[in-house]
């Protein structure tokens, strides 16, 4: 490089141009990392680079079997990434709208909010709905990507007949407060219970039948859920676990809705920290899904028995109690659960509205657990204290790399990829284990800075560099004929 800069007619502006070029590169080599999570170097050797200098045929039977080993691996990932409706989500009109109102960001990503699409079509829609004119409408309205295009088909529908999922609609993107929300979910209540008694009588006369049935039935679960939740955030939080305590009553087999994730955050809001452990002891089952609000509500309760006298130096000297124990335990079982959840909790992370989808053991579930539960566990003296002395030590127990889990499977490695697509791009996505450097970034780096350092010496001390060149030349020249002739005599 230094002989090419003395050989051409302007070195000032080639060494210029190379530190650019490379400090440009490098740049991009980095941001490309951050976004992808790989080196583009990398990728590009083994996407294109390793096929074409002689990668394993794809006939071979060995990679076959790889092929089948990958498929399997993808199959398990998919459902590990599967996503899940947050069971706490906030009104579109009344709460997402309000925060763009204000900031002018866009707290919902085009696929969370596709999500719920699909979701609404499930739940709101059946085969017959060409049957009833307003269903009919409503039908087309959910797979409507224009929020005012949905909100006009809504209307139009409640001037043919009062539709449930019309009001539904209407209370969920058009009404801009929980008060004129719970009005509207009010009208659906009772449009809703009519049809889902006409539908219960002719349940049992066909597959047509059964379907409106099982359709009325969903609309009438969301639509009582959701009023629950408006007497929550309206401040009549006994109401609100009445009506939930009832719902499940009612509907016990609808466990899709999580409606006992909803009961505990009203529980703990009301400080009633024995129905909570009542409703842990029903579904803390090793046979259900766990989730974050599970492991975390188990380990405050354990940690309140404990936390308002817990001093971190007197522990050290005498050792941890059996109820300090536990409630270590506990806080170490929900860290390995979700590990992203602490930094929320103690505040070392900034909370963003939560979206309407998470992801189990990934970051939109702990934002989605940590927006709605920091304030029990401020509420609970020393409880964040404890959490904080103690969350760290989960890592210590679990095998790395991530081979396998402790308590738990193996924490799944696509939670970051999926975490993306459901966050705004305004937040930074917490990411579990840290990605540590590939080498061809270290490699390009250290390339980099010594080629830019050689040119800036070169633009500097052209002569010293001169100097040092053609040592360099004429000892890379006497040793390689010096070479050739030792193999020549041999």
């Amino acid at each position: 490089i230094c002989h090419f800069l003395l050989q051409a007619e302007a070195p000032q502006y080639i060494s210029f141009s190379i530190s650019f070029c490379l400090s440009f590169f490098q740049i991009f080599e980095w941001w490309y990392f951050r976004k992808y999570g790989t080196s583009f170097i990398e990728q590009v050797s083994v996407s294109h680079l390793r096929p074409l200098l002689g990668g394993v045929d794809s006939s071979s039977p060995s990679n076959s079997n790889a092929s089948n080993g990958e498929a399997d691996s993808s199959r398990q990932s998919v459902s590990e990434c599967k996503v899940w409706r947050n069971p706490l989500n906030l009104f579109r009109g009344a709460e997402y709208n309000r925060y763009t109102w204000v900031t002018g960001r866009e707290p919902l990503t085009y696929y969370d909010m596709n999500l719920s699409a699909q979701d609404h079509q499930t739940f709101f829609t059946c085969d017959s709905d060409h049957l009833r004119p307003a269903d009919a409408i409503m039908q087309k309205a959910w797979r409507e990507r224009n929020p005012q295009a949905r909100i006009s088909a809504a209307h139009e529908a409640l001037e043919l007949e009062d539709c449930a999922t019309a009001y539904i609609l209407l209370a969920e993107e058009e009404a801009t407060t929980i008060m004129e929300a719970e009005r509207l979910f009010k009208q659906a209540l009772k449009a809703g219970e009519g049809c889902y008694r006409r539908s219960q009588q002719l349940q049992h006369h066909g597959t047509q039948y059964e379907a409106q049935h099982r359709r009325d039935t969903n609309v009438l679960v969301y639509i009582k859920r959701r009023l629950a939740m408006c007497s929550r955030k309206l401040g009549r939080t006994r109401e609100a676990v009445k009506m939930m305590r009832d719902l499940m009553k009612e509907f016990p087999l609808l466990s899709m809705f999580n409606i006992h994730e909803n009961l505990l955050e009203s529980l703990l809001e009301l400080q009633n920290y024995a129905d909570v452990q009542a409703v842990l002891a029903k579904y803390d089952d090793i046979s259900l899904p766990k989730s974050a609000t599970i492991c975390y509500t188990a380990a405050l309760l354990k940690a309140r028995a404990v936390s308002d006298k817990f001093s971190p130096e007197a522990a050290s000297r005498r050792g941890l109690s059996t109820a300090e124990m536990n409630a270590v335990e506990a806080i170490h079982r929900a860290v390995e659960f979700n590990p992203h959840v602490p930094k929320y909790l103690l505040e070392m992370k900034s909370l963003i509205l939560p979206p309407e989808h998470i992801l189990k053991r990934g970051d939109s579930e702990a934002i989605a657990y940590a927006f709605f539960h920091l304030q029990h566990w401020k509420r609970v003296e020393g409880a964040l204290n404890l959490l904080h002395c103690t969350w760290e030590g989960t890592f210590r127990m679990i095998p790395y790399p991530l081979e396998k889990g402790h308590l738990f499977y193996p924490y799944p490695i696509c939670t970051e990829t999926a975490d993306r697509e459901l966050l705004p791009m305004f937040h930074e996505v917490s990411v579990y284990p840290k990605k540590e450097l590939p080498f061809f970034i270290l490699f390009t780096a250290g390339l980099c800075s010594f080629t830019a350092m050689l040119a800036l010496l070169t633009h500097q001390f052209p002569e010293l560099m001169g100097v040092f060149a053609k040592a360099v030349s004429v000892y890379t020249h006497t040793h390689t004929h010096t070479g050739g002739k030792n193999e020549e005599k041999t």
